[in-house]
């Protein structure tokens, strides 16, 4: 719940891209920029939180507290009275950063608990990052009011709730092993791990599709109704696009019990790909096939994050689980602003329909790098 709660930060201010556009009159694409300051921030919170080792020095649920508190504020920024374009991002790219303190600490958390079953306790935590992603939308959607500044107060309030949340109910895991001194040469000592390597060049394939796609869900639903000369409810849609994951990463961690997670991981990365290779295709399906194929990629898009990250802790010694974590999860939301800046740079260049097939490089690159 928490995990959920503090997560709704995310694209709190893409779903509501329409509103703030408004406010200003810029020559490039606003969508693609706010998304990309909150991948920056997150980048920036968790190569610091990876290098000074804060997740495995200090208790995880007490950085989680602070964090969630101090991205509710950054939230809440954004409504500053004629706010500059530049404060905009800055105010995103600070929500990013303390995103940092919530989404890998609260895998870090998690791995806590588990000595066995990590598969299944970190689908059932990324499917509450899923829904946290798509809550913005849904608020935007069932707003009791146009004004848009419900959905960001809503998600500052629900972020303060999840920080607090974590901070009185879930103490510090029984498997925690806590390391006491600072170690700077941490990422070069996990990278010489073969096991970790693989799994996280693969989770690098899965970022490089998944936070495009659900960034520019909203644009590939108005490309659709535009061909299509229909209507079509985009803030619902999107939220249940995206929210649909949450069921892919529930599924996934309990057949990883049975299978493991790296087939999970793999089978869910190989069918999103398709999907990725055939996207143009789907613009010409019937409207009822066309949301059905949508929400299948939603779903499958995500399946793979939690066994991946498992695979990364599994591969880790102990003591250092929280910054190999929040290392790969760097990492892999840099690579997120590579893909997002050129679908931003796409769109004015190419048909809208053909965008997403770039989006197939990542899995090709971790199915690569887990056949390997």
């Amino acid at each position: 719940m928490s995990q959920f709660f503090c997560t709704s930060l995310w694209f709190a201010g893409n779903a509501v891209i329409d509103d703030l556009a408004t406010q200003f009159n810029v020559e490039f694409n606003i969508l693609g920029y706010l998304l990309s300051f909150v991948q920056f921030g997150f980048i920036a919170g968790t190569l610091t939180f990876a290098l000074l080792t804060l997740a495995d020095r200090f208790s995880p649920s007490r950085i989680f507290m602070i964090c969630a508190f101090l991205g509710a504020i950054c939230n809440l920024l954004i409504l500053i009275p004629n706010i500059t374009v530049f404060n905009l991002l800055t105010a995103r790219f600070g929500t990013g950063f303390f995103l940092a303190g919530i989404y890998p600490i609260g895998m870090k958390i998690a791995s806590d608990y588990y000595k066995g079953g990590l598969g299944r306790a970190l689908g059932y935590l990324v499917g509450a990052l899923v829904l946290g992603t798509a809550f913005p939308h849904l608020i935007n959607e069932l707003s009791w009011s146009s004004d848009y500044r419900a959905v960001i107060i809503s998600t500052s309030v629900l972020a303060a709730i999840g920080g607090l949340s974590m901070w009185l109910f879930v103490p510090d895991g029984p498997f925690r092993r806590p390391v006491s001194k600072l170690q700077l040469g941490i990422v070069t000592q996990l990278f010489s791990i073969p096991s970790f390597r693989k799994a996280a060049f693969g989770y690098f394939g899965h970022m490089w599709e998944l936070y495009a796609f659900w960034g520019f869900i909203p644009i590939i639903l108005k490309t659709y109704a535009k061909l299509h000369g229909i209507q079509i409810q985009i803030a619902f849609w999107s939220f249940i696009v995206i929210g649909i994951g949450v069921i892919s990463c529930i599924l996934g961690g309990l057949i990883s019990l049975r299978l493991g997670s790296r087939k999970v991981a793999y089978n869910s990365l190989l069918v999103s790909g398709i999907f990725c290779i055939t996207s143009p295709l789907l613009f010409q399906l019937q409207p009822q096939f066309f949301i059905v194929a949508l929400c299948i990629w939603g779903m499958l898009v995500i399946s793979d994050s939690p066994q991946f990250s498992t695979m990364v802790a599994a591969s880790s010694p102990p003591e250092l689980r929280g910054t190999a974590l929040t290392i790969t999860n760097s990492i892999g939301f840099a690579v997120t602003i590579i893909s997002i800046q050129l679908l931003s740079f796409l769109l004015e260049k190419i048909d809208h329909t053909l965008l997403y097939l770039f989006l197939v490089i990542g899995p090709a690159f971790g199915l690569y790098a887990l056949r390997k």
